[in-house]
């Protein structure tokens, strides 16, 4: 007889049939053309990925983007702008020059953006294709960068990412409800490179890439990626201190993304002594009770600092005091292999499409 855990494994099983062939079915109307994919007047560079949760899209965006502008293109970053409380059809984050609205409104990921990205155009909206004419109308526009948009096949796209992490293989696993999978992994198939996010540990990008391997029937090399520690950078001011600042401090962790466990991992590898943690849900909206019960576990824990997310300082900056000692972890994205068929494929097609 099944246990009780084990049933309501396969109720979940048998749930996530129909969602797969919807999602299976979806994919082949747009490659049989019955569905339209419709272009825009620019280059467009897609990153994505296949499961719920953190993979690493942001970190990634932003240092293409960056790659970009040190080449002299004039970028827009498209986003839905998840959970955000403005019901603008198209609103505009960022015009290059200084951001327009906050991370309430934009939803913290293209606020983030907008902030690390000062000379990108940033813009959210449910629609791709229609986002970005809109932003064309306005704005001379060398490419587009769509974050999230493994999934949004409406808008065609001259590079298509797909971020898969290395340290959540059991995510490869099922489709939801019982697992983490958007699509069947032979969607995978659709991507012009695979990118194994949070690949310090080879052993864990052997199994996301066999399992890849195993759905797709090949697996070129994939493009391995890292996320650093860069610095602190204060959540109030806006002041920074350098890695070596906070070794050996005892802290609480305040966090609302994808995965926690990550970012746990990534502190302790500072040195930081980690006393407790306040762990939210990804896009988690801070209230001023939610910041009081930190000071509280704070304080009881006698911590010396409170480290969070860059995603989440946005967020959390308003709400605090001047003299409250919250930091947040500065990352930099590092390719430790594969970094000029990266190089190659996203700046050779937008230079010569551009």
């Amino acid at each position: 007889m099944l246990n009780p855990g084990t049933a309501v494994r396969w109720w979940l099983l048998w749930a996530a049939i129909p969602y797969g062939a919807v999602a299976r079915l979806r994919a082949l109307l747009y490659y049989w053309g019955w569905f339209t994919q419709r272009r825009l007047p620019v280059p467009v560079l897609s990153v994505g990925n296949l499961t719920l949760g953190g993979t690493g899209k942001t970190p990634v965006v932003i240092a293409l983007v960056d790659w970009l502008l040190a080449q002299g293109k004039r970028v827009a970053i498209l986003s839905r702008g998840y959970r955000r409380t403005s019901t603008d059809e198209y609103l505009l984050v960022s015009n290059g020059e200084r951001l327009l609205v906050g991370p309430d409104a934009a939803g913290d990921e293209p606020f983030l953006m907008a902030q690390r990205c000062p000379k990108a155009l940033v813009a959210v909206g449910a629609d791709r294709y229609e986002l970005g004419y809109w932003v064309l109308d306005r704005f001379p526009v060398d490419c587009v960068v769509l974050d999230d948009g493994f999934q949004h096949l409406g808008l065609y796209r001259d590079v298509n990412l797909l971020l898969v992490d290395a340290t959540d293989a059991a995510g490869l696993a099922a489709m939801v409800p019982a697992g983490r999978l958007r699509e069947p992994l032979r969607a995978a198939a659709r991507a012009n490179a695979v990118l194994v996010t949070r690949a310090e540990v080879p052993a864990q990008v052997a199994e996301v890439c066999h399992r890849l391997q195993t759905a797709l029937g090949f697996m070129p090399d994939p493009i391995q990626v890292v996320f650093r520690p860069e610095c602190f950078v204060s959540v109030v001011p806006g002041s920074f201190q350098p890695l070596s600042w906070s070794r050996g401090k005892g802290a609480l962790l305040c966090s609302g993304v994808g995965h926690a466990g990550s970012f746990r991992a990534l502190v302790e590898s500072i040195g930081i002594r980690v006393l407790d943690e306040v762990v939210h849900a990804d896009h988690h909206a801070y209230t001023s009770g939610d910041v009081e019960r930190v000071r509280a576990k704070a304080a009881e824990c006698q911590a010396e600092l409170i480290v969070t997310t860059e995603k989440d300082a946005g967020k959390l900056a308003s709400l605090l005091q001047p003299d409250d000692c919250w930091w947040a972890v500065r990352l930099t994205t590092v390719v430790t292999t594969g970094e000029e068929r990266l190089r190659e494929l996203v700046l050779g097609k937008m230079k010569a499409e551009g």
